[in-house]
C-alpha cells in the first residue's frame, strides 16, 4: 500500500509546484501578465489618448507690473521658448501688462519698455500675424543665446516685429533683451537691431520679400555684387524657399569683426532642406554691420537637384568666362524662345530695373559649338534679343538694356570630351543668354 501511494505524492507535489510558478509568472512586479486582458481593458490601453496641454514650466507669481519692476525678478523660465513667446504674445494682445511684466522679468523690462509696450499693447490695430505671429530669428551663441521675433500684422518694414534675445540657462530660457519697433513719429531704421544677427535677417527677410533694393542696403558692394543678390531672389523665389522654422541662422564663428552664420532654408513643403553661408564684417564705427560674403554652394546643389534635374551645371548663378558673375537663361537647341522658368527669372529682374531707370543690364548671347560661325553668331544675337525684348514689353526702358553676340566663342563648359566626343551636357550649359546687372 505504502509503494502504490508514494507516485500519487509526488504527482501532488508537481502539481503545487506548477500552481506556484504560474502564480508568479501572472503576479510578478514589473511583468506584463501571461494571461490575456479581458477585452475592455484591451480597448481602454488602445484608446487614443488626447495630446497633454503645453504649459510654461513654472508658475507665474500673482504680482503687477509696478511690483516686478520694483524686484529684481529674472522673468519666467521655460524650456520651450516658443511656448513663452507665444505667452507672451497672447497677453499683449489682451493687454494684460501684469502677465506680460511677469514673463518678462525686470532683467529685461525697465520702466521706459514697460511704457513703450503698454502703448504699443493698447494701439486699437495691435495684432500678432496669423500665421508667423512668432518666429525664431537665429542664434547669437550657439545653444545659449538665441532671438525671437513677434511678428506684427499690417505693420512697416522697421515697425513690424518685436525682437526678444533669450538666454539659455540650466536648460531653460529666459527674456535677457527685448528691443521695441519704432513709436509714430520716430525715424525707421533699416533693421530694428544692426548687430550682425540683426543685419543677417534684415537682408534675408528682404529676399524673401524679392526686395532688391532693400537687400542690397545691407551688403558690402566691394564684395557682393548685385548679381548675387538677384540671384539669391530668384533661387528663393523658384526654388520656392523659406527660412527654416527651428534655428534659421546659426552662428558658426566669430572672430572680432568677422562673424559667420549658416542659414537653413527648406522647400515650400518642408520636405527637403538647403544651407549656405554668410559672412558678416563690421567696418569702422560708426558703421553697421554688412553682409561681407556669401556662399551659394549649398544652395546652388540643391536647386539643381529639385530643379533642374540634376544637372549642376544648369544654374542661374554663374562666373563669367570673361570676369564676374552673372545671371544665364538656357536655351533648347537651336532654339532662340524662352521657357516658363526663364520667363519668371526675368519677371524678377525687370522688377529690380524698374525700380531705378538709371540701371543699365548687358545681354550677352551665347550657343554651342554646332553649326557655322555666322549661324551661331546670328542665334546668339537672337538670344540675346528675346530676352530684350521680354524685358521691354515688361516696362524695362530700352536705353537700359545692351545686347551682344558672343556665339560659340565663350562655352561655360567644354563641348567635346577629353578624347574628342561630342559632350551634350557640356553643350547644354553653353546655350544661354547671360545677364551683367551694370549697377
Amino acid at each position: 500500500m505504502r509503494q502504490n501511494t508514494i507516485p500519487y505524492i509526488f504527482l501532488g507535489i508537481a502539481a503545487i509546484l506548477a500552481a506556484a510558478a504560474l502564480a508568479l509568472l501572472i503576479t510578478r512586479p514589473g511583468k506584463k501578465s501571461a494571461l490575456p486582458a479581458p477585452k475592455d481593458n484591451a480597448a481602454l490601453e488602445n484608446k487614443a489618448r488626447p495630446e497633454p496641454i503645453k504649459t510654461l514650466d513654472e508658475p507665474m507669481p500673482p504680482e503687477t507690473s509696478g511690483e516686478i519692476l520694483q524686484d529684481p525678478g529674472a522673468g519666467i523660465k521655460s524650456v520651450d521658448p516658443a511656448l513663452l513667446l507665444e505667452s507672451i504674445g497672447k497677453a499683449l494682445e489682451k493687454g494684460d501688462m501684469d502677465v506680460v511684466s511677469q514673463l518678462i522679468g525686470k532683467r529685461a523690462l525697465d520702466a521706459q519698455n514697460l511704457a513703450k509696450l503698454t502703448a504699443l499693447a493698447q494701439n486699437s490695430t495691435f495684432r500678432l500675424r496669423n500665421p508667423g505671429g512668432v518666429r525664431e530669428v537665429g542664434e547669437l551663441e550657439l545653444n545659449r543665446l538665441a532671438r525671437w521675433a513677434l511678428e506684427l500684422d499690417g505693420r512697416e518694414p522697421g515697425r513690424d516685429r518685436i525682437l526678444f534675445d533669450l538666454r539659455n540657462e540650466g536648460g531653460k530660457w529666459m527674456i535677457e533683451k527685448i528691443t521695441l519697433p519704432p513709436a509714430p513719429g520716430e525715424s525707421v531704421p533699416k533693421a530694428i537691431l544692426a548687430d550682425s544677427l540683426g543685419i543677417a535677417d534684415a537682408f534675408l527677410q528682404a529676399v524673401l520679400r524679392q526686395d532688391f533694393e532693400f537687400a542690397r542696403d545691407f551688403v558690402d558692394p566691394a564684395t557682393v555684387s548685385d548679381t548675387k543678390i538677384a540671384a539669391l531672389c530668384i533661387l528663393f523665389e523658384e526654388g520656392e524657399y523659406r527660412m527654416r522654422a527651428a534655428k534659421p541662422l546659426r552662428a558658426m564663428f566669430s572672430r572680432g569683426d568677422t562673424v559667420g552664420y549658416l542659414a537653413h532654408v527648406v522647400a515650400a513643403d518642408g520636405a527637403q532642406g538647403a544651407e549656405f553661408a554668410l559672412n558678416l564684417r563690421q567696418p569702422p564705427a560708426p558703421a553697421n554691420w554688412l553682409v561681407a560674403e556669401i556662399n551659394l554652394n549649398g544652395l546652388l546643389t540643391d536647386y539643381a537637384n529639385r530643379i533642374a534635374g540634376g544637372d549642376v551645371y544648369y544654374s542661374p548663378f554663374v562666373k563669367n568666362p570673361a570676369g564676374g558673375e552673372t545671371l544665364a537663361l538656357y536655351f533648347g537647341f537651336d532654339e532662340d524662345a524662352m521657357s516658363d522658368r526663364t520667363r519668371r527669372q526675368l519677371e524678377i529682374v525687370a522688377a529690380m530695373l524698374k525700380g531705378d531707370p538709371t540701371k543699365k543690364i548687358t545681354l550677352s548671347g551665347h550657343t554651342d559649338a554646332l553649326g557655322t560661325e555666322d549661324y551661331n553668331d546670328r542665334l546668339s544675337a537672337n538670344r540675346a534679343g528675346t530676352v530684350r525684348d521680354f524685358l521691354a514689353a515688361a516696362g524695362v526702358p530700352a536705353g537700359q538694356i545692351v545686347t551682344i553676340a558672343k556665339g560659340a566663342s565663350q562655352p561655360r563648359r567644354p563641348n567635346v570630351t577629353e578624347t574628342g566626343e561630342d559632350n551634350p551636357d557640356g553643350r547644354r550649359a553653353n546655350r544661354r543668354t547671360e545677364i551683367y546687372l551694370d549697377f
